[in-house]
């Protein structure tokens, strides 16, 4: 399941800067330098390493290209940003630019660099390179869809000096400077003559804490710690990015990936799948605390997922067609028999936009096979009595569902089942990562699982504006066009009042929810993780926005514990153990 966003942590923002202060110009709290990061633990220690399990090899490291969950992090490891965010507050403060201003208009924006900022190569980092980027990313050739998307609201940016650049948008928009200080800039003296399109996975300068490492193809790839990191000194980043070495390694499927953590070959595995969780997550390692496991509840947004189906193209241009899709997944059944009752069903695309106070009142789509008959012959599907299957002016109800990993396909078994017995076909189409992103680029699908992670904040356009149906290597992956939906995403820019966005987003939820672009899965509140008991980990173990991959910037190599650890196995003794659930908000205040 991909999980594809757009600058995915850096949209974790609460647009203070915009939103609050009615002066043009922003400037850093005058301390910033000096002030701690509150999340970082005074005992970590730099060195050591921490291997993850990555997924699938990814296609292209250059985020701008493939903006997967491991190009994001290792893309954004190597490259900075004009701006960077408190991970409490969430509110803005300098990266790449120590200042920054915005016109009482809203419509220009202006950065000053800081002059200490340079490339690992020596070369300063300069308006230039800020420009060559916007440039590259917005070049019709290149394909970087996804993050045309934020930045297209823009003209190109004027060079005022080497340490200052001006931006002017065609828009007011509440994202805008979300969108400008966010985007990973890259050296112009070494890309701007290769074809754009073929960075992959050479990146012989960069500006961030880490660089590219050894690389083996299908394996792994290595992220080494930079010792002259031009911003290493400021204490708010003193104690994060502890680990000297941060290995991806790739399997093709979970199951293999989870064998190779219990033999101590990853030290860090985030559990997707509650049958792992319940049944797999017991013996002697995990009794004796050489593996612990703990529950995180924290602040994450809430994801979605579910099963994509592409508009663009018949059967599923019908919405009475897709109504009946929704109606035969026996989510219930599935969540009981397959996940131990471990999760709860989704009704929304932005669960955590709702509570008590304000419920969610969308349109429900529980099994019901009845309903979903009678759907599909309203839609003219007739059953042939001859072969048992649905067909429509000669054709037969059939299908591929486009998958990327075996272990769901118990889960589209059940749905096939399900849809064999009121004459639809599914045939499933199993590709590798690489094939199905390009698949997924081109809309060259009927239906995929597809899961998405959020942000704090609402943006509903790069995933529902109908202008983005069109646009390959996007985020609208069905295809949905909807005029009231457009009128609101339109709405919305230029409301700067975090609240009364996310009321306009409940609305355009509603009727997304109406039109069934997906069919929606289920989900859980909290992070589940399993890891080697060989690390430091703050109080909070994760951040307040994040999930597992905070672990990669929070914890440290704790040398002692290790030793101790291999002791243990050893000689087959107890380690201390943890909290079986870690609370933030209970963590933080301590």
């Amino acid at each position: 399941m991909q999980i594809k966003t757009i600058f995915l942590l850096i949209l974790i923002t609460l647009f203070f800067a915009i939103a609050h202060s009615p002066a043009d110009e922003f400037f850093p709290k005058d301390n910033w330098k000096d002030l701690p990061n509150p999340l970082a633990s005074p005992n970590a220690k730099v060195g050591g390493e921490i291997s993850i399990f990555a997924g699938q090899y990814s296609k292209s490291l250059n985020y701008y290209l493939d903006n997967n969950f491991i190009s994001y992090e290792v893309f954004t490891s190597m490259y900075d940003t004009l701006l960077t965010l408190s991970p409490i507050t969430a509110e803005y403060e300098p990266m790449l630019a120590e200042r920054w201003s915005i016109s009482n208009d809203r419509t220009t924006f202006t950065f000053w660099l800081d002059k200490r900022a340079k490339w690992s190569d020596g070369e300063p980092i300069t308006a230039y390179d800020v420009q060559w980027t916007f440039q590259a990313i917005m070049d019709p050739k290149n394909l970087t869809g996804a993050s045309k998307v934020a930045l297209e609201k823009f003209l190109p940016p004027e060079v005022i000096d080497e340490r200052t650049i001006k931006f002017k948008t065609k828009e007011v928009h509440w994202r805008n400077l979300l969108a400008l200080g966010g985007f990973n800039i890259l050296p112009k003296h070494i890309f701007e003559n290769k074809d754009f399109n073929k960075i992959n996975f050479e990146f012989p300068v960069v500006s961030g804490l880490y660089k590219l490492g050894e690389i083996k193809e299908g394996l792994f790839i290595k992220l080494e710690r930079r010792d002259d990191w031009w911003a290493c000194s400021e204490k708010r980043f003193q104690n994060t990015a502890n680990f000297q070495t941060i290995i991806f390694k790739f399997f093709e499927e979970r199951e293999n990936a989870f064998e190779a953590f219990k033999k101590g070959l990853i030290d860090i595995y985030p559990v997707y799948t509650s049958r792992l969780w319940v049944n797999e997550t017991k013996g002697e390692k995990l009794e004796k605390n050489w593996i612990l496991k703990q529950k995180i509840y924290n602040y994450e947004p809430a994801p979605f997922q579910g099963f994509a189906m592409n508009m663009r193209r018949p059967p599923f241009d019908d919405i009475k067609v897709r109504k009946a899709m929704a109606y035969l997944l026996n989510r219930e059944k599935m969540n009981r028999t397959l996940m131990y009752n471990q999760y709860a069903m989704h009704y929304s695309y932005f669960k955590d936009l709702y509570s008590k106070e304000e419920p969610c009142k969308n349109e429900v789509f529980n099994f019901d096979k009845e309903k979903a008959r009678a759907l599909l012959k309203e839609a003219g599907w007739q059953v042939n009595p001859q072969t048992g299957f649905l067909e429509k002016n000669g054709k037969r109800f059939s299908f591929k569902f486009l998958n990327r990993d075996s272990s769901t396909e118990k889960f589209i078994n059940i749905y096939a089942e399900d849809l064999k017995d009121v004459g639809i076909e599914l045939k499933i189409d199993k590709k590798d990562l690489a094939t199905w992103i390009k698949d997924m680029d081109e809309f060259n699908f009927d239906m995929t699982w597809a899961a998405w992670g959020s942000v704090i904040f609402k943006d509903p356009e790069s995933m529902w504006a109908s202008k983005e149906a069109d646009r390959n290597s996007g985020n609208n992956y069905t295809g949905f066009k909807d005029a009231k939906v457009d009128a609101l995403i339109e709405k919305q820019k230029t409301i700067f009042d975090v609240n009364q966005r996310h009321g306009i987003c409940r609305d355009i939820d509603k009727i997304i929810t109406s039109q069934c672009p997906y069919i929606l899965l289920w989900g859980i509140d909290y992070v589940r993780l399993l890891y080697w008991n060989k690390f430091g980990v703050p109080a909070t173990v994760l951040s307040k926005y994040g999930n597992e991959t905070s672990a990669y910037w929070y914890w440290w190599y704790d040398k002692d514990s290790a030793e101790d650890l291999t002791d243990a196995i050893k000689k087959g003794r107890y380690l201390p153990g943890c909290k079986a659930s870690v609370f933030f908000d209970e963590e933080f205040k301590k």
